[in-house]
Parts: C-alpha cells; structure tokens; sequence
C-alpha cells in the first residue's frame, strides 16, 4: 500500500509538473505554520552571536514584558545558534550545553546526570506571556561550526556528536522541540548544505565530515533546487505530524539562494531573501531591496524575510535615530516580520519607542497582509504603496542617499482621484499632516523615510485594482523557463568581506519574477506604445490565483506582449478562469498588435486564475506580457 501511495503521489506530482497551466479552481497556498500577520519578537544573534546564555536570554525576555515591546506583538523569544552541547550517539538525542542554561539540567533522586532539557526554559518563557523559538540547521552541521571557529560554546566530541543539524533526524528532532520541549518557533538555516565541502579548511582539515554543497550561495545554476526543496518537504511533514493544528512558526534561512523566494512560500512561514543583515545602512539598503520587488510572494500566512532588525546597533543604535526610524519603516511597509536582534538590556529608551511606535507597527500587521508596492523609484529615491484593510492606504517616501532629496507624492501613486481631497497622518508623530489635492512635495533629510497614511476617494469608482491587493495573489508558475540573478538589488559590501575581489554581483534569482505596475524586468507597462501606470507585468506561461472580494461583480483588463519583450515572435493567449471554469479569452495575440480589452463577470466567483498561454517557441528570449490595467469591480 505504502508503494501504491507513493506511485500515486509520484504521478500527481509529475501531472501538475508536465500541466502547470492547468488552473486548479482552488487556492493553493497552504500555510505553513500560523502567521496571519508578520511574525514579531526578538533574536539573540544579531545581539550575541554564540555568547549566549539562558539569563540573557530571560532578561531581553523580562525587558521585552517591562517595557511594553510584549503589549505591542514582540512576543516571540527566540535562542539562535550555541545552545547546543552534543548528539548522543546512543540514542540521537541532542544535548544542551547546561553550563549556558543550567535550568536545562536534569537529576536523578541521587543528583546524578540524567542528560539535558530545555523544556524549563521554554516554561518559564511561556510563563511570561511570551512564545520560545529555538535554531537549527537543515544540514548535518550548523552554521556556527563553519563560521564561528574560535567560540567555545561550540558542539563538543566525535565528528557524529558534532553533527548537531537535523539531518537523518529530522523527525525526532521535530518531535524533541515541538513535543518534549514545547516550542513554538524554529529557524532552520542552510549552512550544512553551503560550507562543508571538501575546499574549506574545517573540512580539509579532518575536524567535519564532508559534505558536497548543494547550496552554491550566488549561483542558482549550480545548486540543487530540487534536493534542497526535498528536504524542506521532509521537515514540513514532520511539523505536521507534531503540530497539526499548525500551531508554531517555521522560518526558513537560506539568504536568498537556490531559488527560494519562488517557493519558500510552500514550505515555510517565512523565508530568508538575502544573506544575513549587519549593522550598517548600506547593508540593511540591500535586504530590504530583496524584498522590495517579490510583493506577489507574501501574504497572510506567507512573509518575505529581509532577516532581523539592527535597531539599537551600529547605525542604527541610540545616536542615530532617523535611520532606526528609517529600518523600520521600510520592514513596515514590506509586511516583514519584526525579529528585533539587539542586547535590550543596553537599548536606549528612544530606541524602545521608536520598536513599539504603534501607527508604525499597525502599517506592519494590517490584517489585510499587503506588501507595500513600489509607485516610483529611482537610484535615489522609492515611494511604496501598501493597502490596509480598512481602505487606507500607507505611503513611505524613501532617501537612500547621503544628502537631502525632494519628492513629489501624487494622487496617481496612491491609487487616488487626483480631484478629490488626501488626508495624509504622520505614523511615526501620530498626528495628522494635513490635506492636498492632486500632488504634494516633501523634502526628506539623508537617509530619512517618512511614513504616512493617506485618505481619499479611489482612482476608480467602484473596485480595485489587482496590483494594490498584491497578497490576494498567488504565483502558480511565473513563467521563468531559466533562473537569472536579480540585478536591481544594492550590491553593497557585506560586512565580513574585502575588495580584493571582482566586486560584489547580484546574487539572488528571480529576475523576470511578476511584478506589480511593471514589468518583470523594471519597465513601464506598455503595449503597442499604450502606457499603463497600473497592471500586473509578466512572463508568458504563467498563471496567477486571485482571491475575488465578495460581491465582485466583473473582472477587466487590457491584455497584449508588452513592448520591452525580449521574445517578439511567438503569441500569446490570455484566459481568464473562475472557480475552474473558462471565463474569458483572448484569441493569440503577438507583439506589437494593439491591446485588447478582456473582461469577465465575477458574480458567486471567489477565484480566478490569469493564465497567459505562450504558443510556439520563441529563439530570441521570453515573452513579457502584461495585463493593463487589471482590476476586479
């Protein structure tokens, strides 16, 4: 039976591989875990790295209780790498370095060893209202053992009881955390799979065993997607069997790599999109440039994660409160989780205000779950976008620069009747900014972020359009026949490297992913010279899901190839599907032909699926398409 199960598995999965057109009348996306709203509490390792211990850790806990971080939704206590001693051979169990957390030692009668628990100190986290989140590694090996060398909270014995990730374990570790020691949250990196090959010197060495990467940081091509997929699958039906209920937070920390913003969304709660956050602007500039552009990826449920906040370090610490405003506003406005990664116990109070500003945090766990979406950008300068649940909608201008920077904020930005009044209200003074009609200006000091909500009467009479509503959407398949590194993202210099390189590259895939009013590859929507300023931008052989709002009445949009196509020669076919039944379609169209107006009636639909049909190869490139104007009335 088990081999006619997994036959039957194998052929489904390989069906919906060889027919990823095909529309599924039903939402696909199954939370993993439970996160309606962005996950928010605190880390220790942006604070201690390995040097950490369990009174540490209770005292950022009793910090974030006393000064009301707790009472703002900074619940989750998380103990990252170090915490471990060893894997006991006899049995698997993993060990905990009781010399950091003494509460985890267990006694027999007599006082004798009896082996280790952090099920205490997970009790006495929940004891104060909070959540406990405990780290781990996907590989045979954690991240620390490559990079932390020199730490003497290291794991401890033969090469097997150092081998502390869950590899070959995964069960039982799941069952130890979640069942035994009654976490709520796990954070699985990727290290095991990236950094013990035969090339580094701790593996050359003799001290790890060797592991071929099938991670290659920066190199989508030569990594293993597929295997790595495989064992997240593995770890997610191990959190099911445990936690059915989904009652717990899965965080997946792959820095961006092997493709994960495409499918992180399957197989976690959260997922890393670049490689870990340091102290410093233009650091924290490049992550959430990771996130700023994948707003068709997140959602209730399913969050984008530029890593933890710096707030309280380096430029961002008690002398520098315009870019601490600045880093947070931009993980708000993104929907980012909110892990903050500072020692609390030495944060400045300007800095506690400033984490628990509540218009601030409001922006962040709307309900509605909208990552903010870019109206305008440029190398200096971005206003995003995002819709709240309420109607509002939140605006943030943005100076990336070192000098001063003038904006003009229009009614077209935020969707608005240029004719009709916008209220705009300062989040961060909690108090109103006043009126304007049609457009304002705004000048912002160096690297300052204003952040706003903003008030009016909408664009259109009645409905909305698809790309303001961006975690309504699910990408089912995006069109991408062949990964491309990103180039958009700031390459700034990480932290721990030099120049005596080439320079920094981009580094993440997912360039031609959808986008929200432009194109996949950063163009103006246009088809046959036609401008949209609103629309979804697209690959050819994609399909989209949509939630519909109830009492929809109709679907519309101006459909064509879109004038920066790289592909001109092959058509292309736009369906609309509505709970599994053909709506609406367009016969082919090819590149440079007028758009065509594509509408269908909405009425007692909840999905509809916007699929566009590529017919026939097309040597020179992909084809960009684009649906003009996209909205739901």
């Amino acid at each position: 039976m088990k081999l006619l199960a997994l036959a039957l598995a194998t052929s489904l999965t390989t069906a919906q591989a060889q027919q990823p057109l095909a529309p599924t009348s039903r939402w696909q996306h199954q939370p993993v875990g439970s996160a309606p709203t962005p996950p928010m509490g605190w880390s220790s390792w942006n604070a201690f790295r390995v040097d950490i211990t369990e009174q540490k850790v209770l005292d950022s806990a009793r910090v974030i209780v006393d000064s009301g971080l707790a009472g703002a939704g900074y619940r989750s206590i998380n103990v990252d790498d170090g915490w471990w001693l060893k894997r006991r051979t006899s049995d698997g169990r993993l060990q905990v370095r009781t010399g950091l957390f003494p509460s985890a030692a267990l006694r027999d009668e007599a006082g004798g060893d009896k082996g280790s628990s952090l099920r205490p100190f997970t009790d006495k986290i929940h004891a104060m209202g909070l959540k406990a989140g405990i780290y781990t590694d996907i590989g045979r090996n954690a991240c620390s053992q490559a990079y932390d060398a020199d730490s003497p909270n290291l794991p401890e014995g033969t090469h097997a009881e150092r081998e502390v990730g869950l590899m070959g374990f995964v069960k039982q570790d799941v069952a130890l955390f979640f069942g035994e020691w009654n976490f709520d949250y796990l954070k699985v990196d990727g290290c095991g799979l990236s950094s013990y090959g035969r090339d580094r010197p701790h593996v050359a060495s003799g001290q790890y065993r060797e592991v071929k990467p099938s991670i290659v940081e920066g190199n989508v091509n030569q990594s293993d997607v597929p295997g790595t997929q495989a064992l997240y699958a593995g770890l997610k039906q191990a959190l099911h069997e445990v936690r059915p209920n989904g009652d717990y937070v899965l965080s997946v920390c792959l820095w961006g790599t092997v493709n994960v913003r495409s499918w992180g969304q399957d197989y976690g709660t959260m997922w890393r999109t670049s490689r870990d956050i340091a102290n410093t602007f233009s650091q924290m500039v490049h992550n959430f440039d990771t996130v700023a552009t994948r707003e068709f990826y997140a959602g209730p449920g399913r969050w984008n994660d530029p890593d933890m906040l710096e707030i309280g370090n380096g430029d961002f610490d008690g002398s520098h409160l315009l870019e601490a405003r600045t880093h947070l506003g931009l993980w708000a406005i993104t929907a980012a989780p909110l892990m903050i990664g500072t020692d609390l116990s030495k944060a400045a109070p300007a800095l506690i205000d400033i984490l628990k500003a509540p218009e601030v945090v409001a922006i962040n766990q709307d309900p509605a779950g909208h990552q903010g979406v870019i109206a305008y950008a440029d190398s200096d300068r971005q206003i995003l976008v995002k819709t709240l649940a309420d109607g509002r909608k939140a605006v943030l201008l943005f100076n990336r620069t070192g000098a001063p920077a003038r904006f003009t904020l229009t009614a077209e930005h935020l969707k608005m009747d240029a004719a009709a009044p916008i209220a705009l209200r300062d989040a961060w003074a909690r108090a109103d900014a006043g009126t304007f009609t049609g457009q304002r200006e705004f000048q912002l000091q160096p690297r300052e972020a204003l952040l706003f909500t903003a008030t009016g009467k909408h664009l259109l009479p009645r409905g909305y359009f698809v790309s303001e509503r961006p975690g309504n959407v699910y990408v089912a398949r995006d069109g991408i026949r062949a990964p491309e590194q990103d180039p958009v993202g700031y390459r700034s210099l990480a932290s721990w490297a030099t120049t005596d390189n080439g320079g920094t590259r981009p580094a993440y895939a997912g360039w031609g992913g959808p986008r929200a009013d432009s194109t996949p590859y950063e163009q103006a929507l246009s088809v046959q010279r036609q401008a949209f300023r609103h629309g979804i931008g697209v690959l050819a052989d994609s399909r989209l899901q949509v939630q519909v709002a109830p009492g929809s009445q109709r679907f519309v949009a101006r459909v064509g190839v879109d004038d920066s196509t790289r592909g001109k020669t092959a058509a292309v076919s736009f369906e609309v599907w509505g709970d599994g039944r053909r709506l609406a379609a367009t016969a082919p169209m090819k590149f440079n032909q007028a758009a065509r107006e594509l509408g269908a009636d909405l009425r007692g639909v909840k999905l509809i699926e916007l699929i566009a049909r590529q017919h026939g190869a097309d040597i020179v490139g992909p084809i960009v398409v684009t649906w003009g104007e996209a909205r739901i009335e």
